[in-house]
C-alpha cells in the first residue's frame, strides 16, 4: 500500500456492524470499477494503473526505474505519444478526478509527461502484441496524432503499415500547429521513431489525391485510414481580409515552426479568436518581436483555450480585447493599417452552450495593426478526396471510424471537427481495432458504458489531504524572446509523491480495512502480494452480511450482492 490514509482504529464487537446493527442476506464481492479519470480520457488510458505502479514501488519491492518502465508500458498500451500528450493534452481526466473532492485533482498530465520523457531518455521501445506477421498491408494517410496512433496499434498486431505524409516531417498539427515552446520538435521525433521501430514506414512529401490516388492505394492495401487532419484556416468573411498583411493562423504557425523568416520586429499584430491556436499565435508572434494583442468576441470565461495557456498569455503581457468582433480590415495602398471592430454583449446561449455574442449598435472602433491573423477555426483539405467530403468533414458510422466506403476508415480532426490531440489518439486507436476486425472478417467492436466510481460511493474520510505538484514555469523575463520550452518536467521525487495522491478509485490497493474491520474473520490474508488483484480471500460461509467491509473500503472495491 502506498496511498496515504489516516490511521483509524478497528471497532470492537457489535460496533463493527452497519448502522442498523443487523446482518443481511447480502455478501461481499470484489468488483473492480472504472475510475472517473479513465472514463473521461478519450484515449482510454489506464491512469489508475500507471499511477499506482509507481506509488506502490516499495510495497512490491521494485526499484523506481522498474516501476517507471512498467508504468510507461501501461500508458503506451493506449497512447504511443506520452511525452507529446504530457505537454499539450487538455487533461479531461483531471477535471473528473475524485481527489478534487478532498483537495485538488491528481496532476495526471504531469506524470504522463514524466513517463514520456523517461521513455525517451532510457530508449524504451514498444513491444508487439503478437509474433505473427500478417500479409495484409494497411495504408495510413497523415502522420498526425490519429494516423500515428492507428499505425502504432496496427503494427503492434503484426500488420505492415505505410504512412503517407504530405509534409517533409511527421506530426501534422503537432509539429506545424503548436509552437516549440510548448512542444519541442525533438520530443515529436523521439516518439515517432519508436513507432517506426515497430516496422511502420513513412513516405514523406507524398500527398494522397495529388501524388498518388486513393484508387491506387485500394489496389495495394487491404484497408486505408484517413487521418488528414484540418490544415485549412477559415476566413473571417469580412471586407478587406485579402489585403497584404492578413495571414491565417494555420499558415502563420506553419511558417513559424518550419523556420521560415518573418520580419515582425515592432509590428502591431492582431490575432482574432479565443482558442488555443489564437493564444499560440499571439505568444509566438511576441517571441518574433511583435507587439500582439488578441481580439475575442466573448469574455474570458467563454474562451475555449486552456486556462493555463490563457494565464501564460496574460503573464507575458499580451492584451486580450474581450467582447469585440472584427467588422473590416482597413488598408492603405493595399497594406493593412488597422482593424475595425464592434463591441459585443452576451445574449442567450448558442449550440455550443456559450452565450451568443450580440453586436452593440453604433459601437464600432478601430485598432491600429500592421498584421491581422484570423484564428477562428480550420477544416480539412479534401483535394483529391472530394468523395469523402460531407459538409466539410468526413462522416463515420461510429466512433470506430467506418466510412461509407468499405475498407476505408477515418479519425482525428477530420471526423471530430477540430477535437483535441488526445481525442485524435483515441479515435486512431479505435479505427485500428475496427480495421483489425475488418481484415479478419470479424464484427466491429462495440462500446458499453462502464461502471464509474463516484466520490460519493467512497470512504473519502480515510484519505489524507496532500499538496498537489504544481508546474514549474520559466520566468517571463527569460522566455518571451525565444522559443525555449516554458514548462519543466517533474523531478523524480515530485513525481513519486504525486502518484501517492491517487485514491485508487475502484481498485484494491491492499489497505487491509476489510481484513481489519471484519469481526467474523471472513477475510484471510494470503502470503503473496498480487498487484492489481486483492491479496485477501473470503470465507463467505461465516459471513453474516453486516456490510462493514464495504463501508470501510476506501476505494469502493467491495460491493454487497
Amino acid at each position: 500500500m502506498a496511498v496515504v490514509l489516516k490511521t483509524r482504529k478497528r471497532p470492537i464487537g457489535a460496533a463493527s456492524y452497519s448502522s442498523s446493527g443487523e446482518g443481511s442476506y447480502l455478501r461481499p464481492a470484489y468488483n473492480e470499477k472504472t475510475p472517473p479519470c479513465k472514463n473521461a480520457c478519450p484515449s482510454s488510458n489506464a491512469i489508475r494503473s500507471f499511477l499506482t505502479s509507481i506509488a506502490q514501488t516499495e510495497y512490491y519491492g521494485r526499484s523506481y526505474e522498474e516501476s517507471y518502465e512498467q508504468a510507461w508500458r501501461i500508458l503506451t498500451d493506449t497512447n504511443p505519444l506520452p511525452a507529446v500528450l504530457g505537454r499539450v493534452c487538455p487533461h479531461f481526466c483531471e477535471g473528473d478526478c475524485n481527489r478534487k473532492e478532498k483537495d485538488e485533482a491528481v496532476s495526471i498530465n504531469q506524470i504522463e509527461r514524466f513517463l514520456g520523457d523517461f521513455g525517451i531518455q532510457n530508449n524504451l521501445q514498444h513491444q508487439k502484441i503478437t509474433d505473427e506477421t500478417r500479409s495484409e498491408k494497411i495504408a495510413v494517410i497523415g502522420s498526425g496524432p490519429a494516423g500515428l496512433s492507428a499505425a502504432f496499434q496496427l503494427a503492434r498486431r503484426g500488420y505492415p503499415v505505410t504512412i503517407f505524409e504530405a509534409f517533409d516531417k511527421s506530426g501534422g498539427m503537432l509539429r506545424y500547429g503548436i509552437p516549440t515552446y510548448r512542444l519541442p520538435d525533438n520530443v515529436i521525433d523521439a516518439e515517432v521513431a519508436k513507432i517506426e521501430a515497430l516496422g511502420v514506414e513513412i513516405k514523406y512529401n507524398t500527398k494522397v489525391g495529388k501524388d498518388i490516388s486513393i484508387d491506387d492505394l485500394k489496389k495495394e492495401y487491404k484497408a486505408i485510414f484517413l487521418g488528414i487532419g484540418a490544415h485549412v484556416g477559415w476566413k473571417l468573411g469580412i471586407p478587406g481580409e485579402d489585403g497584404k498583411g492578413v495571414i491565417n493562423a494555420v499558415e502563420f504557425l506553419y511558417k513559424t515552426n518550419a523556420g521560415e523568416s518573418m520580419d515582425l520586429k515592432g509590428k502591431k499584430v492582431l490575432v482574432i479568436g479565443g482558442g488555443n491556436s489564437a493564444v499560440d499565435t499571439a505568444r509566438a508572434s511576441l517571441r518574433l518581436g511583435a507587439k500582439p494583442q488578441i481580439v475575442y468576441r466573448r469574455t474570458k470565461e467563454e474562451m475555449p483555450a486552456l486556462d493555463e495557456e490563457i494565464k501564460d498569455t496574460e503573464d507575458e503581457g499580451i492584451h486580450i480585447e474581450f467582447l469585440a468582433a472584427p467588422v473590416e480590415v482597413i488598408s492603405d495602398g493595399g497594406k493593412v493599417t488597422g482593424l475595425k471592430c464592434i463591441k459585443m454583449e452576451l445574449g442567450e446561449p448558442d449550440a455550443s452552450g456559450r452565450r451568443r455574442p450580440v453586436p452593440v449598435k453604433g459601437s464600432e472602433f478601430v485598432i491600429d495593426a500592421d498584421m491581422v491573423i484570423p484564428a477562428i477555426g480550420q477544416g480539412p483539405d479534401f483535394a483529391g478526396l472530394k468523395s469523402y467530403d460531407e459538409s466539410g468533414w468526413i462522416a463515420t458510422q461510429s466512433a470506430f471510424g467506418q466510412t461509407n466506403d468499405e475498407g476505408v476508415f477515418a479519425g482525428g480532426d477530420v471526423t471530430n471537427k477540430l477535437g483535441t490531440v488526445t481525442e485524435a489518439v483515441g479515435l486512431g486507436h479505435k479505427a485500428a481495432m475496427a480495421i483489425d476486425a475488418f481484415v479478419k472478417g470479424e464484427d466491429i467492436p462495440k462500446e458499453y458504458p462502464p461502471k464509474v466510481v463516484k466520490f460519493s460511493t467512497m470512504a473519502m474520510s480515510y484519505y489524507t489531504s496532500l499538496p498537489r505538484a504544481e508546474k514549474t514555469h520559466m520566468a517571463v523575463s527569460n522566455r518571451t524572446s525565444n522559443f525555449d520550452e516554458v514548462v519543466s518536467t517533474l523531478v523524480n521525487e515530485a513525481a513519486i509523491e504525486e502518484t501517492k495522491r491517487c485514491l485508487s478509485c475502484g481498485m484494491c490497493f491492499d489497505c487491509g480495512n476489510c481484513y481489519n474491520f471484519c469481526t467474523y474473520s471472513v477475510f484471510k490474508k494470503t502470503p503473496e502480494k498480487h498487484e492489481f488483484d486483492p491479496r485477501y480471500k473470503m470465507n463467505l460461509d461465516i459471513c453474516v452480511g453486516c456490510k462493514k467491509c464495504a463501508e470501510e473500503c476506501p476505494c469502493n472495491y467491495i460491493d454487497m450482492v
